[in-house]
């Protein structure tokens, strides 16, 4: 080969590749410049879904993390409302008694009084039972009829006043019940005819009742 033939093939391949050369670094650098004009511009760059749903988590507020069993718990202000409880946890303060008038009341026994299906049971006394038998043998009587008897006998149908919540009561109620000014409970007490509840300040009137002999404490007052 001839001397100049090959200087001029080296010198034209040297060309060529300074071309490629060149025109790679004018591709990159007008990217560049693309994109820094384009950002000064104020124009958004485009941005894949992928990366956009990364930073969206990475400035989400984490949860705090449930408290462990030894964790402390920070206390509450002395003055931080409090939660009211429901129903099942706690009821309701139950409505003051007033006093109430009803009337035609049906005598039960010597302590329980009935209205329709509703009974009002006299508070302080133990209700005498119709059949409770009084009296030593041979002079036995029948003093918890004549107890009921003599209790229908003070009523006689009159209305009475009972401390209640509501006239609608459901089965049977414990409380006071007055016809007039007179304490149905302290009037069978005091009679003999009713024995005093545990506790109940009508003991001391039943045990002079007692020992007056009076009511259950006596003789069948129909042989007198």
């Amino acid at each position: 080969m001839r001397p100049a033939a090959f200087i001029t093939g080296i010198t034209g391949m040297a060309v060529v590749a300074g071309l490629l050369m060149a025109g790679e670094a004018r591709l990159g650098g007008g990217t560049a410049g693309e994109e820094t004009a384009s950002a000064e511009a104020g124009e958004p760059a485009a941005m894949s879904d992928d990366r956009a749903e990364m930073i969206a988590r990475s400035v989400e507020p984490a949860e705090p993390p449930a408290p462990g069993p030894g964790d402390a718990v920070a206390p509450q202000p002395a003055d931080a409302p409090q939660r009211s409880e429901t129903a099942a946890g706690q009821t309701a303060s139950p409505a003051a008694k007033k006093p109430m008038e009803l009337a035609r009341p049906m005598v039960e026994n010597a302590g329980i009084l009935s209205f329709g299906e509703r009974r009002l049971q006299l508070a302080g006394i133990v209700p005498t039972p119709v059949d409770r038998i009084c009296g030593p043998a041979g002079r036995q009587w029948p003093c918890g009829m004549m107890a009921k008897t003599a209790l229908r006998l003070l009523l006689r149908n009159r209305a009475v006043t009972c401390d209640l919540q509501t006239v609608e009561w459901k089965e049977t109620v414990t409380t006071a019940c007055r016809l007039g000014t007179e304490d149905l409970s302290a009037w069978l007490a005091e009679n003999g005819w009713a024995e005093p509840a545990a506790g109940s300040p009508l003991t001391s009137v039943a045990e002079k009742a007692r020992q007056a002999g009076k009511g259950l404490y006596g003789d069948d007052p129909r042989r007198n």
